[in-house]
């Protein structure tokens, strides 16, 4: 049971937090203004501040809801029986649905802002369901060098127990998921006339090969 008063604190930070949004989408993080939004509110700058104590704090607060968003979805579709192919296009629908959502968790990071360790620990539900898609496929290439160092360097897995080929099989994927994601989202293939979409289908049908 929750009382009035927290259910109106709730209320207050979910308007705050669309506010939030709504600046990012038209100017960016770096623009990002607590006092802007206290104003749309309708109510002063001190006052927005028993919500959120500073610009990093409500940073911090969309940064968990855009990780927590695509961590539920990707492990939906899992749950689903969504293999490799079909996760990456979960996360590549995920992204378009919101680009300055996307960026704002895998883009340039935010100047001075310094995430909290919580937020790095949702983020690797999504790499734990890859891994576990990886698994689930045979392994389709001798082992590597790389395969050994990353036997040395598994934090970033969460000490998950796959393999280091498999662990390397997940890490090309997600890093050649989102290279093609954040030239798509960025732009940079409008001028060169191709379907983005048929790129990241070739790229995950490479990755799964």
């Amino acid at each position: 049971m929750t009382s009035s008063r927290e259910r109106y604190r709730a209320q207050v930070r979910a308007e705050i937090k669309q506010h939030a949004w709504k600046q990012i989408a038209e100017a960016g993080v770096p623009a990002l203004s607590l006092n802007a939004i206290a104003k749309q509110l309708g109510m002063s700058g001190p006052a927005l501040y028993r919500y959120f104590a500073g610009r990093d704090e409500l940073v911090t607060a969309l940064i968990r809801d855009a990780y927590r968003s695509l961590a539920d979805a990707v492990r939906a579709a899992r749950d689903a029986g969504a293999d490799l192919a079909r996760l990456a296009h979960v996360i590549r629908d995920w992204a378009r649905e919101d680009p300055q959502r996307y960026f704002l968790v895998y883009g340039t990071p935010v100047p001075g802002y310094h995430a909290p360790a919580d937020t790095t620990a949702i983020s690797s539900e999504v790499m734990t369901v890859l891994i576990e898609a990886c698994a689930a496929r045979p392994a389709a290439t001798a082992p590597t060098s790389f395969d050994a160092h990353l036997e040395d360097h598994r934090e970033w897995a969460g000490d998950h127990p796959a393999p280091p080929a498999v662990l390397h099989r997940a890490l090309s994927f997600w890093t050649r998921l989102h290279g093609v994601l954040s030239l798509e989202l960025a732009g940079h293939f409008a001028g060169m006339k191709f379907d983005p979409g048929l790129l990241a289908d070739e790229e995950i049908a490479a990755l799964e090969g």
